[in-house]
């Protein structure tokens, strides 16, 4: 995996990289094209290209079977931020980890090990997105907002979603490495996912670290609170179950920093994806328990508002 990650950094560091590059990298490796697709997508601060990668299993929905399709996304604001900063930035690490884990299955899948449920891997592609002000450290901010990334990103056909973020402008994640999130479906945070949990302990050799996910981090963006960052906005935007895998450190390091990637924290990433695309394609892994949602719903009900803006504000409805 490490391999792959530094081909997919070397061409992300490139001021001109761009979605189409990416889509010929991965051609390249899948040996057809096909499989890939970019659309570029204008917002109020320029633009970026968002990238799809379909990736085929024996008994997946593209040929009809049976075996769910996992999602994989890779949250960023961009994956540079020219020309404040020169170089790749740490909020570049989710894109990098998700064309890592593409890359890997294509190869996968073109040498014959094709595993059992279909995978759509998603992410974009900024060379030169905005910052913004973030306590405690700035944040990257992206050419469109929150609504469209979710758009181009999450799709009807992911029956769970593995959403890949840097996670280190916080104090509340004080480890380096990998952390993983407790599930969130429908505006329910759930709890870890014992499987999911497993299966970080087997990819990083280490105990698993978990991280603390509040109310307020699985609404919308845009509605006044704070979010510890956008690797849970994918949760808003469908009815599937939802698990934050971040990449972190043990010290507070900002989203627009650079020289603070760190390679082999980006494979295990890529390599954890992959291994929960193995098991959940293949029905061994669940990343909810569904009986025992059904019992949180019939008791307490739906908390789907969460996914949603809410009530109007008064300044919003004078503004």
């Amino acid at each position: 995996m490490l391999k792959f990650v530094l081909d997919v950094l070397d061409r992300l560091d490139d001021p001109r990289v761009d979605g189409a590059a990416m889509v010929s990298y991965l051609d390249g490796i899948a040996g057809e094209s096909g499989l890939t697709r970019t659309e570029r997508v204008r917002g109020g601060q320029g633009h970026t290209d968002f990238v799809q990668v379909r990736v085929p299993g024996t008994a997946g929905r593209t040929i009809g079977g049976k075996a769910p399709t996992l999602g994989v996304i890779g949250r960023l604001g961009g994956v540079g931020a020219r020309p404040e900063v020169t170089g790749f930035v740490s909020d570049g690490d989710g894109a990098a980890a998700a064309f890592s884990a593409a890359a890997k299955l294509l190869a996968m899948r073109a040498r014959g090990d094709v595993l059992t449920g279909d995978v759509l891997i998603s992410t974009h592609v900024c060379p030169d997105a905005p910052t913004c002000p973030h306590d405690p450290v700035p944040f990257m901010n992206s050419p469109v907002d929150m609504a469209t990334m979710n758009e181009h990103e999450v799709s009807t056909e992911m029956e769970a979603v593995l959403s890949i973020d840097t996670t280190k402008g916080n104090r509340v994640i004080n480890h380096k490495g990998l952390a993983l999130s407790p599930t969130v479906k429908q505006g329910w945070v759930l709890r870890v996912s014992e499987r999911l949990n497993g299966l970080l302990e087997t990819v990083t050799g280490e105990p698993s670290v978990t991280y603390p996910v509040t109310m307020q981090d699985i609404t919308p963006y845009g509605n006044g609170v704070h979010h510890i960052n956008s690797i849970l906005q994918p949760a808003t935007a469908t009815g599937a179950p939802v698990a934050g895998l971040a990449i972190v450190s043990a010290a507070t390091v900002a989203g627009c920093a650079t020289g603070a990637s760190h390679e082999t924290d980006i494979a295990a990433a890529a390599r954890y994806a992959v291994e929960v695309a193995r098991e959940f394609g293949a029905g061994a892994l669940n990343f909810h328990d569904e009986d025992e949602f059904a019992t949180l719903l019939a008791r307490y009900g739906s908390m789907r508002r969460l996914q949603t803006m809410g009530e109007p504000q008064p300044s919003e409805a004078t503004a």
